[in-house]
């Protein structure tokens, strides 16, 4: 096709591109799983509430494939799926390898780095070249690999949750010996292409204000090509109901992976302090449980095996259940780009804990007014909050219906749509002018 083909093409005239018409959009995420992560979360609520405005959306992911809602096509880009349970680092069989990108997804995991985010980019740069034409926008959900790079038929708008970089810095300052901080680097030599491809982007869009700052300082992204537009949380699912009994002592977090960022290991010690006085409590951890490591260290070593449980696989409804069940919601990260489980325990109307790490203030407000808040990283701190909550049940009722009633002012996927096809259209607008989509 042509290039004056193209320009007459979704982006001249036709209604899909209009001033304000319904847009087709390519939705890429190179991981989905919708149930833990910020990336799969996003992709199935956002995506939902475009459609709901009357958009074409069309997610193209690989595994773990995202879980959509109804109306929102899935196309699967399929990796090697090298990290998949039950046998992660495996190594495929001969007959599963198609082509060189195969070859170098292997390869790069063989010598301990991360490939998916450069593969995936790849894959998805052929899928869109043949595809060229379909779409008015392509949306890239933090992928930042180098197959994104140049024309793909359709303005591409990428959104950067938080720059990998601060996970980087986090991991290295906890690694212990040469030896793990060798490997950590190996593993995060993926950020190196994402900081050059990130520089190159026309759009940007981020999650909160900090995330902002860090994109300026760790990714060298000009501020004038930066937009936040806030996410949130389903506020139909995530409310409050009167039925469900509150269990006493018991508090929730959400921890995805046995990481230094989600500050897990401290809030364990938080609840070894907090038992002293309030034996009842006792914490739920939304996530997997790793059989070694630091958090599986600090669970025997305070003896706490029976007052920490971690469930995972769980439906949305029963999800829900447990944070309304919780008389605490816990949010002990040392950083956050947003924050989605803060946003959701507060639609529950649950009473929320949080650190000050990152752009969580953001989301969770005032401390003592929608929230208690604490330093990032404070056992101490955390426990003391905890113990007052536990010791204060009006204090509780208020701080969970402020809650709520700020991510219900602030905080919805439906805001998000908006502010997100707002983008979309002003990334059209720019190609149609013929504004460079790369500044100098």
């Amino acid at each position: 096709m042509t290039a004056e083909a193209i320009e007459a093409g979704p982006l001249a005239g036709g209604s899909a591109a209009g001033a304000r018409g319904p847009l087709r959009i390519a939705f890429l995420t190179y991981k989905g799983n919708p149930f833990c992560g910020g990336q799969g979360v996003y992709a199935r609520h956002l995506s939902r509430e475009l459609a709901r405005l009357g958009h074409s959306v069309e997610v193209i992911g690989a595994q773990p494939f995202p879980v959509l809602d109804e109306g929102v096509p899935l196309t699967e880009l399929p990796s090697l799926d090298l990290y998949r349970s039950p046998d992660p680092f495996r190594t495929p069989g001969r007959d599963e390898y198609r082509d060189w990108i195969d070859a170098v997804e292997v390869g790069t995991m063989w010598t301990g780095g991360f490939p998916e985010p450069l593969t995936f980019s790849l894959r998805a740069r052929r899928h869109l070249l043949a595809r060229r034409g379909e779409f008015d926008v392509i949306h890239d959900n933090q992928t930042l690999g180098y197959g994104l790079l140049g024309d793909l038929g359709a303005p591409l708008v990428t959104t950067v949750h938080h720059p990998i970089t601060v996970d980087r810095r986090l991991d290295l300052a906890a690694a212990d010996g040469w030896r793990r901080r060798a490997s950590v680097r190996r593993w995060y030599g993926f950020t190196r292409m994402q900081r050059r491809v990130a520089r190159r982007l026309p759009s940007v869009l981020t999650v909160s204000g900090s995330s902002q700052q860090e994109i300026i300082e760790d990714l060298g992204v000009r501020e004038d090509r930066i937009h936040v537009v806030h996410i949130g949380a389903d506020t139909e699912l995530w409310a409050p109901d009167p039925a469900v009994a509150e269990v006493p002592g018991r508090i929730v977090t959400t921890s995805s992976a046995d990481v230094p960022l989600k500050g897990l290991i401290h809030l364990v010690e938080a609840l070894a302090k907090l038992r002293i006085e309030h034996p009842a409590a006792h914490l739920v951890v939304v996530g997997r449980r790793a059989e070694d490591g630091p958090v599986a260290q600090a669970i025997e070593r305070y003896g706490l095996d029976g007052a920490v449980r971690f469930v995972k696989g769980i439906s949305d409804q029963e999800l829900v259940d447990l944070v309304r069940g919780a008389q605490i919601a816990c949010v002990p990260s040392l950083y956050e780009g947003f924050s989605l489980p803060a946003a959701e325990a507060m639609a529950t109307g649950t009473p929320l804990v949080a650190t000050t790490g990152g752009a969580i203030p953001e989301v969770t407000g005032a401390d003592g007014e929608t929230c208690l808040a604490v330093p990032p990283g404070d056992a101490g701190a955390l426990a003391g909050a905890l113990s007052r909550l536990l010791a204060d049940p009006v204090l509780r009722t208020r701080l969970g219906v402020a809650g709520r009633e700020r991510v219900l002012a602030r905080f919805t996927w439906k805001q998000a749509a908006i502010g997100t096809a707002e983008r979309y259209r002003e990334a059209i607008a720019a190609r149609r002018s013929g504004t460079p989509s790369v500044p100098a």
